[in-house]
């Protein structure tokens, strides 16, 4: 038997109807974050439901150093667009770089927004700590001033980009700003970490929707990231990933190999030792992704990548037991899964060996997103995010 939901005004739905969007796009999108939560389809009703009879989360957006490129991204979302977002899913009290408000009037805004407690907070950029925090400073305040007194009585916190989530390239070595990430200032209230450079806007989306559905977090593994975002490596999934299989590599950008779409791991692709969704959920609308454009990846949704991945356009050390010049050439499908562990391991030892020489250390570069919860439930999950 099938109940009649009563749709309210402050509601997802309510917002959309108001609008004009019909039932079937409401259910379109319900159906898209499905997939991109990796749940099954018969999920789709329930997340329907929770959007049609809970009220929009209020949300509170912070920006510190970083390039607000986590900000553009927000902007270019797709389906739902950012007006729905602003309008519908989300009702976003503050933002400092697309408010209208100013001065006094935005300072007003934001003490509004949190009085009530309860509200999500959206950090981009990390926090700078040197000098008593003087190299970002907001109406008077430092940045972690504004952190601290925004997150009192917040219901979570959401770490948007690599910078607000390991601390970014403000952290790289030697740190001049004393930059530190979210998760090192905070405590007592969940953080949901998003990293990369910048956030996908889509998981982000798919991260509240599953809290309005499921009253919790997803799962996430040791660093916070989402197991249906960070859960897998970018090169299990890769398109060019049969190349690598075949020993099919480019070695110069245009070459022969590049123009056929061929593995990029010698041009310093850091695919096999990198965990996100970016090759099955892509950007600007599942449109293309940077592997797809032709350019490796870069490892930016993991720990200090600039200290760790860098050299860019140079590959992470071979795996033990092959040679240098041999292994990439002559790689078989006989030993893949050994080589593919590997690239992860290899991308841990030169995590720790140049962290051991950096000043500044903000997280913990052993973490290679292998532990986790069950999804949706407080349960461990035996999950491992280094096999094949």
């Amino acid at each position: 038997m099938v109940h009649a939901l009563t749709v309210t005004d402050d509601s997802l739905a309510g917002g959309l109807t108001k609008r004009g969007v019909s039932r079937r796009s409401f259910l379109q999108f319900c159906a898209a974050v499905t997939a991109i939560l990796a749940l099954p389809e018969s999920y789709a009703p329930r997340i329907a439901r929770a959007l049609e009879e809970k009220a929009k989360p209020v949300v509170v957006w912070l920006k510190f150093q970083d390039c607000t490129g986590n900000t553009e991204s927000f902007l270019r979302a797709h389906n739902p667009g950012i007006g729905d977002i602003l309008l519908d899913v989300l009702a976003v009290e503050y933002h400092d770089t697309i408010m209208a408000a100013a001065g006094t009037q935005a300072s007003a805004a934001l003490k509004a927004a949190i009085e009530p407690g309860g509200h999500i907070v959206v950090v981009e950029g990390s926090i700078p700590l040197g000098d008593d925090g003087v190299y970002c400073v907001i109406g008077g305040r430092s940045a972690i001033q504004v952190l601290e007194e925004t997150t009192v009585g917040a219901s979570m916190i959401i770490t948007a980009g690599t910078c607000s989530t390991f601390g970014g390239l403000p952290a790289a070595a030697p740190n001049p700003t004393g930059a530190v990430s979210v998760a090192d200032v905070v405590s007592g209230v969940p953080i949901v970490s998003l990293p990369g450079c910048p956030m996908n806007v889509d998981n982000m989306i798919g991260a509240i929707v599953h809290i309005l559905t499921f009253g919790a977090p997803p799962a996430a593994d040791r660093l916070g990231r989402p197991l249906f975002a960070y859960g897998e490596r970018i090169h299990d999934h890769c398109e060019r990933r049969a190349h690598f299989d075949a020993g099919q590599f480019a070695v110069e950008w245009g070459d022969e190999g590049h123009k056929k779409g061929w593995c990029l791991y010698k041009m310093g692709c850091k695919g096999p030792s990198t965990f996100h969704n970016c090759p099955s959920t892509r950007w600007n609308g599942g449109t293309n992704w940077p592997v797809g454009a032709g350019h490796g990846c870069v490892g930016c949704s993991e720990p200090g990548f600039w200290d760790t991945m860098t050299p860019i356009y140079k590959p992470l050390p071979a795996p033990p037991g092959f040679g240098v010049t041999t292994n990439l050439d002559s790689i078989g499908l006989g030993i893949l899964g050994a080589t593919a562990v590997g690239f992860g391991a290899h991308g841990v030892a030169k995590a720790v060996q140049r962290r051991r020489s950096t000043p500044i250390s903000i997280r913990s570069a052993e973490a290679d997103g292998n532990e986790g919860t069950d999804q949706g439930s407080g349960q461990e999950a035996d999950t491992d995010g280094d096999e094949t």
